[in-house]
């Protein structure tokens, strides 16, 4: 960003405060104490989706990132069959991946090659991408130092603990072995780096992990318990225990690809990914300058309770969600344009899905319907990522004014009244629809737990879109890395 962009946004940005200057402290409080400002953003998502610019890229042009699974992977060449019903195998040759898991520069962030050797990828993918949100934030981590952030890492994918401490040979084990592994450490370890002294917490409810700990950093901030939060979560695939797992009940399409609300969904594809944001509540971040990419305006979670099984989604309850969402940001259904949907491409979920969006959001003039997409048609389903995935991906939006396609969206799903319903797939890349309101877009993410998540994104309250990453004098090189057994 040169120096005139960033004058005249800071000028907006000025002008904004003026604004909220001359309202009551009342109304000042009552505006900015309970919306969060997305102040940094980092990421990591197949496809070279290696920073928020490129992940747009992606995006907008419709990229598909699902490829050939390498074969030191998964170790595919012992493990896969065509056929769908061989014991123990996996059926799935093709998926969304990170293009190096490997790379890592353990001095970089003070840790051995002999500890590094045993830390889980995840957890080195998070020292990576958090140093690089807070550099997007135009943050001096070393400030950060005993400071009240809190830490909020959503993680539900073991492979790592099954190729190493559960590999049956005890001469892998290390001393470093369980902090490399522990879900706890996962968070923990960002706030050991950095000297974090806020709430600091790994969730796992599985697919909804991301978009969980996001909802806690929101209401971690609104009661004050940390004046700066990082929250997002990642997932990486490392071992092919899992995805013999899922091939057992055949939750996977077989050509990998997620086909969210089509007639020939037969389940999803895996992908992986991180991704991270640096918050702080409105009120400071206006007061401060900030350069504020978003805002979540409101969030809610909750569980499908007792309903066709475990894993079985529940309609009522996804509607429970999307409606105490609204409520906590104090918006009205007809006010989201968009909603990002949790659409993982399934027989049975999607039409439930659909059916609960359109229960909340469909009563509106076909003219106004409300549009829907899913990452996840890009990038495949991130499970602990999937949801700060939609996130990010909302952010992008708002702020080209575009809805990038949602992908293999060929033959609309048969189960659903497409005709009596007003909402609609973007099938095909969409400029922003034209209302008389703020740009606003709903987040889903709904876990195999039955844990749910919503979240509302709106428009930075300023006129400027938000700037590119800052270059930043400290900046993370990696070097080549050590063997990864």
């Amino acid at each position: 960003m040169d120096a005139a962009s960033r004058d005249h946004y800071v000028e907006a940005l000025r002008k904004a405060s003026a604004h909220i200057r001359a309202l009551t402290a009342d109304q000042a409080a009552r505006a900015l104490e309970r919306p969060i400002a997305i102040v940094g953003m980092g990421c990591r998502f197949p496809g070279g989706a290696n920073d928020p610019e490129r992940f747009w890229t992606l995006l907008e042009r419709g990229g598909d990132a699902v490829a050939e699974i390498p074969v030191d992977r998964l170790d595919l060449d012992r493990w896969w069959s065509a056929d769908p019903d061989a014991p123990g195998h996996i059926y799935v040759r093709e998926a969304a991946l990170i293009d190096d898991v490997r790379s890592f520069d353990p001095a970089f962030f003070r840790i051995t090659p002999a500890e590094a050797e045993a830390l889980d990828p995840q957890q080195r993918l998070l020292l990576e991408v958090s140093w690089e949100a807070f550099e997007d934030a135009a943050i001096d981590v070393r400030r950060l130092a005993g400071s009240r952030t809190g830490v909020f890492i959503g993680l539900s994918n073991y492979d790592y603990i099954q190729a190493h401490v559960h590999s049956g040979d005890p001469a892998r084990i290390t001393a470093y072995s369980g902090t490399g592994v522990m879900f706890s450490t996962a968070a923990g370890r960002l706030s050991y780096f950095y000297d974090l002294r806020g709430p600091c917490i790994t969730l796992d409810t599985a697919c909804s992990s991301s978009l969980v700990a996001l909802d806690a950093a929101i209401t971690a901030l609104r009661q004050r318990d940390c004046d700066v939060a990082l929250a997002g979560g990642v997932s990486l695939m490392l071992s092919p225990d899992s995805s013999v797992a899922l091939c057992k009940v055949k939750a996977l399409a077989a050509d990998g690809r997620s086909r969210a609300f089509d007639d020939a969904a037969t389940g999803y594809g895996r992908g992986e990914g991180c991704g991270l944001v640096v918050l702080r509540r409105l009120s400071d971040a206006v007061r401060d300058g900030d350069l504020i990419h978003g805002v979540l305006a409101g969030s809610a979670v909750n569980h499908d309770g007792r309903s066709n099984g475990l894993t079985a989604p529940n309609g009522l309850a996804q509607q429970a969600v999307l409606r105490s969402a609204l409520a906590d940001a104090g918006l009205t259904p007809d006010r989201i344009d968009y909603v990002e949907a949790h659409g993982t491409g399934t027989q049975l979920g999607d039409p439930i899905e659909f059916g609960a969006l359109d229960a909340v959001f469909g009563d509106r003039p076909r003219a106004q319907g409300l549009k829907l997409g899913s990452v996840k048609t890009n990038i495949a389903h991130t499970e602990a990522a999937a949801g700060i995935a939609g996130v990010i991906k909302a952010v992008l939006a708002i702020r080209h004014r575009t809805l990038p396609p949602s992908l293999h969206f060929d033959t609309p799903n048969r189960h659903i009244d497409w005709a009596r319903s007003t909402l609609s797939v973007v099938a095909t890349a969409t400029a922003w629809p034209e209302t008389d309101h703020d740009p606003a877009v709903g987040v889903s993410s709904f876990g195999l737990s039955g844990t749910n998540a919503h979240v509302i994104v709106t428009a930075a309250p300023v006129s400027e879109r938000a700037p590119p990453r800052l270059a930043s004098p400290m900046s993370c090189r990696c070097r080549p890395p050590p063997p990864l057994r």
